[in-house]
């Protein structure tokens, strides 16, 4: 080649170096536009003003009624669900702040009282076992954090299993740890940066101890959330450098553990064992703090809507199937709540106050469909109410005057409901009628209906004919006020009070039905003895006392009888009582399974269309169902081994029916292909070592 024509070729290249470049990127030039024409100007989009987005937030809740609904009724529903959750969840932290405070403060003064010197240069240690209550320790470790921080005398380290991978990371992470908890992530920087003295890696100690130094630290809690799954190892070499760095930095460990102490123990060296000394704390199972949990939520005062049989029996076999923290025992309530008030209209009636604007005539027209309206209106026409019926039906403002009354009055008598439900817990209890039993337990028959007639308040009653003074006395004086308000009650105490003072006896009146007050009378006849039995002939006072029993014992049969009401009868009970069991258990336990199967053996479930022809198809395997469903379908006639070119035909053969001269048997392979590889996808056929050309079936439906 030419030398010149080199230069040239040089001399004509682009200066911005598309020359040298790896891939030439094509821009074609807009033609619409002339060259040198400024480009637009983007359309300036102005931001939503904060009231519309202080709206959308406001209530994310949708308009019901077939989206009739007005706004301020959707905005009532959310803020009341808003605050009733805010009540019982206020609750709930007090149930758990109760369930731990015992531990938390043998924990919080063995920390306080604890120190190197006293234990001989050994670590202080507390082993604190958890069992399957994981999530308690990290309650209890957030308190006493919260305690030390507060008074300024330290805090508490967390350390997961994650967080040692090796030695020299958990270090460092010990550092960062103590340091972000009272000075946050930027002081943690600028102590880094700003600290005199020759810089100093991530995982020195000499960081801490500098810090510990600073602030005055007396006491750091360093504790190993599941300590079981830290390598021992890594746990041996890391309590050996602490152990030698005790008189800096006043270390005490705390151990989370899962299974035992021996078991612990027995993972760890002896002369690791021998650095440390200190006590063992057991944290309480969570069983009895989520019957708790239920008892303080279903049983408040101030309640305003309750959780039916359905739902409560879908709670407690989920906890019992496998455990459940507080945590998501709550959760799974708070789930429940939010489903009644998003998905009932008519929970705006459970506001404090009537929305102004609402539109009572779509709200009645929901109401008179009620299940529970249309029986008392029946009920009504039976006694012979049909003009209060017709102006239910007719006046709405009858009607919503009536039903905020129906639902003050059905509110207050499922508050009476669960008083006596705890009411009966106590009284079998004091009288150890049973060995074990729980407010679920209860709550459940009592929801049912099953509790008044159940034999647990039978022996209830059966016993209170046979108390004694003293027992009688404990017992007035458990009674709710629903039952020790009313004024025969009120005189029955008032004659006990009176005869216990006038009594000069040292043992306790009993009742004439006592076993103490049997007499066994021994008499011959014609060389036979016979026993019978009698009662012995009573002192006044106990006689007095009888007749205290007996009214006494009338008073709580019909207590019993009028409390125990089945929940289901009661007129508006839709709008209190939330039992519906499927969008909780659908939640919290799917059947993925289940749902496959039924949208591919009758997708028309899922699928919508108003084509009379697809309705029709639903029933039977059509070319107008899904390729996947049509395969399915036939895989369920097959036996155990199907061959895939008879499947393949019968396939086609349905297409081919159909369709006729007009059906593509390319484009229903294709199908045929897809279809199979989603069945082999969703694990339903294998590959079969048998025949080649056949595959095997690896799922039966319903099985």
């Amino acid at each position: 080649m030419d030398l010149g024509s080199l230069e040239v070729e040089a001399a004509n290249a682009p200066k911005d170096g598309t020359n040298n470049q790896g891939v030439y990127i094509y821009t074609p030039a807009d033609q619409s536009k002339s060259s040198g024409e400024r480009p637009s100007k983007r359309r300036k989009v102005a931001p939503k003003k904060e009231e519309e987005q202080d709206g959308l937030k406001a209530h994310p809740f949708v308009p019901l009624l077939n989206g009739e609904e007005d706004e301020q009724s959707v905005e009532a529903r959310y803020k009341t669900y808003q605050q009733l959750w805010s009540t019982q969840e206020a609750k709930i932290q007090e149930i758990l702040g109760d369930v731990d405070s015992e531990v938390l403060s043998n924990v919080s003064s063995f920390v306080r009282s604890t120190s190197p010197q006293t234990y001989d240069g050994c670590i202080p240690a507390a082993l604190v076992t958890v069992g399957s209550n994981v999530s308690s320790l990290a309650r209890l470790l957030a308190r006493l954090n919260d305690q030390f921080t507060t008074a300024g005398d330290g805090g508490a380290i967390v350390l997961e299993s994650g967080d040692a991978p090796n030695l020299k990371t958990t270090l460092k992470n010990i550092i960062r740890f103590a340091i972000t908890n009272t000075e946050g992530n930027d002081g943690y920087q600028s102590f880094l940066t700003d600290r005199e003295g020759p810089r100093l890696l991530g995982y020195d100690l000499d960081l801490l101890g500098d810090y510990v130094k600073r602030k005055g630290i007396k006491k750091l809690v360093l504790a190993f959330r599941d300590s079981e799954a830290f390598d021992p190892g890594i746990l041996t070499d890391l309590l050996s450098l602490l152990s030698s760095w005790l008189d800096r930095i006043p270390f005490t460990l705390l151990f989370g553990i899962s299974t035992s102490v021996e078991l612990f123990e027995g993972r760890l060296p002896r002369s690791t064992v021998a650095l440390l000394r200190g006590r063992y704390f057991e944290i309480h199972e969570a069983s009895n703090c989520v019957d708790r949990i239920y008892g303080r939520l279903q049983a408040g005062q101030d309640g305003k809507i309750w959780l039916g049989r359905n739902i409560t029996n879908v709670l407690f076999e989920k906890s019992n199937d496998s455990f459940q923290t507080p945590e998501a025992f709550s959760r799974t309530v708070k789930y429940a709540y939010m489903s009644h008030f998003f998905a009932n209209p008519l929970a705006v009636l459970l506001a404090d106050e009537v929305v102004p604007s609402m539109r009572q005539g779509l709200v009645c027209e929901a109401i008179r469909n009620l299940p529970s309206f249309r029986f008392y209106c029946e009920e009504l026409i039976e006694q012979g109410s049909a003009k209060q019926v017709r102006d239910l039906l007719e006046n709405d403002e009858f009607l919503f005057q009536q039903c905020l009354q129906h639902l003050k009055d059905g509110q207050q008598k499922m508050r009476d409901l669960f008083q006596c439900v705890k009411l009966t817990h106590l009284l079998l209890k004091k009288l150890s009628l049973v060995k074990k039993t729980s407010i679920s337990e209860l709550s459940i028959r009592a929801l049912s209906g099953e509790l008044q007639d159940s034999p647990l308040v039978t022996d209830i009653l059966q016993s209170a004919k046979t108390l004694d003074s003293n027992t009688l006395l404990e017992v007035l004086n458990i009674l709710p006020s629903t039952l020790a308000d009313r004024p025969k009650l009120q005189q029955v105490k008032t004659e006990f009070d009176a005869l216990i003072q006038s009594y000069q006896g040292t043992e306790p009146l009993r009742t004439a039905y006592d076993k103490r007050h049997s007499v066994v009378a021994t008499t011959v006849v014609q060389q036979r003895v016979k026993l019978s039995k009698g009662k012995a002939k009573l002192p006044q006072e106990h006689v007095e006392y009888t007749q205290i029993i007996d009214r006494f014992h009338a008073l709580l049969e019909a207590y019993f009888e009028q409390t125990l009401e089945t929940p289901q009868d009661l007129i508006l009970h839709e709008i209190f009582l939330f039992d519906m069991r499927n969008p909780l258990k659908e939640i919290f336990s799917p059947r993925p399974r289940f749902a496959v199967e039924r949208a591919l053996s009758n997708p028309f479930d899922y699928l919508i269309s108003d084509s009379p022809e697809k309705s029709e198809a639903a029933a039977r395997v059509s070319a107008n169902q899904p390729a996947t469903s049509i395969l399915y379908q036939l895989y369920l006639e097959s036996g155990s081994l199907v061959n895939v070119y008879d499947l393949w035909q019968a396939f086609y053969a349905v297409f081919e029916s159909e369709q006729g001269d007009s059906c593509d048997e390319r484009t229903t392979m294709a199908l045929f292909y897809r279809a199979f590889s989603e069945l082999k996808a969703l694990g339903m056929v294998k590959s079969s070592r048998k025949k080649a050309d056949h595959v095997a079936k690896s799922a039966w439906m319903g099985l």
